[in-house]
């Protein structure tokens, strides 16, 4: 098998060439304690396939991914999902709360914006709790009745087009995360700890962004090849092209926010939902949508909570009138 690292290596070179391995080979069920031994005899004493371990630690330290398509064969899929079970709990049980409690260690949680920000990050980790449940619940059981051979009606594609959540609009969430805290926080006595805090983020959205493209393309496509196999061409009914309507999103130049909008954010802000922005404005639901959607291209700021601290920073409304 092509790529950096292969089955005689010392499993300790692998791990000191890159620190992200340590995150990986925990995954994989492989406990630290290996001496001198190889990647093949670590993988075998602890039960997972050496080609699947090889094949997910050349992905993630190949930039351009030249050869997805070439280690798909290498993989076994019944390691592969172990491997994505055991990162879903690492996000959502254990990195994720620990940077919430240190976040809250570096921010003052008597202030206003602070308790916007966690208000934010809760946000965004439900947001991600959803996603993998969903995953663990629907995406990851159909893969197994595949391997199965289980009669299905569905495709992968079908399945994850069910889902509202997507990995881009998670991304973008932890983004504007980090813009809010660096953009809108006071720099106080914590500045350092709150520093180290946004350093734990940066990483954990490396983390995060190499495991959905890891889902997104060597998962995904080592399913659509299953889902192609001899045994399995007659249960699978063939995949039916589901077009999203085409919506008619307003433009915006970006430049200075109108009037309009600032009332827009300010309502945000109170607490109301669009229908009740509509009501007090005397305008239509859909141009308070298009509103929202010219302000988020204006801002980069596409949360109520965000859209809040924003508020509270620029003057558009007083602290004591914000919705908390």
């Amino acid at each position: 098998m092509s790529g950096r690292y292969h089955e005689n290596d010392p499993m300790s070179d692998v791990i000191s060439d890159d620190y992200r391995m340590l995150q990986m080979i925990s995954r994989f069920g492989i406990t630290l304690g290996f001496g001198d031994k190889t990647v093949a005899e670590t993988c075998k004493e602890a039960g997972v396939d050496a080609q699947t371990f090889l094949t997910v630690v050349n992905f993630l330290t190949d930039t351009n991914h030249a050869h997805t398509s070439e280690m798909v064969e290498h993989i076994e899929l019944t390691d592969m999902l172990r491997y994505l079970r055991n990162s879903h709990t690492y996000f959502t049980d254990y990195r994720l709360p620990a940077i919430r409690r240190r976040l809250i260690q570096a921010i003052d949680m008597r202030s206003h914006i602070a308790m916007l920000i966690i208000k934010f990050y809760d946000e965004y980790v439900a947001e991600v709790s959803r996603h993998m449940a969903y995953e663990n619940e629907h995406v990851h059981p159909y893969v197994e009745g595949l391997l199965e051979g289980r009669k299905g009606n569905l495709r992968l594609s079908d399945i994850t087009s069910r889902h509202e959540g997507s990995h881009a609009s998670i991304d973008r969430s932890l983004t504007e995360l980090k813009s809010i805290i660096i953009k809108y926080y006071p720099n106080d006595q914590n500045a350092a700890l709150l520093s180290d805090v946004l350093m734990d983020i940066y990483m954990v959205e490396e983390d995060f962004l190499n495991h959905c493209h890891l889902e997104d393309t060597l998962f995904a496509q080592c399913v659509r090849d299953l889902e192609q196999s001899p045994l399995l061409t007659d249960s699978i009914e063939e995949e039916t092209e589901q077009k999203s309507p085409s919506s008619s999103v307003g433009t915006s130049e970006e430049g200075p926010l109108s009037d309009r909008e600032r009332e827009v954010i300010r309502l945000v802000a109170m607490g109301l939902s669009n229908k009740e922005i509509a009501e007090r404005m005397f305008i239509a639901v859909n141009t308070v949508m298009t509103h929202r959607r010219n302000i988020s291209r204006k801002l980069d700021i596409h949360s109520a909570a965000g859209l809040t601290i924003y508020a509270i920073v620029n003057g558009i409304i007083n602290v004591e009138d914000v919705a908390l």
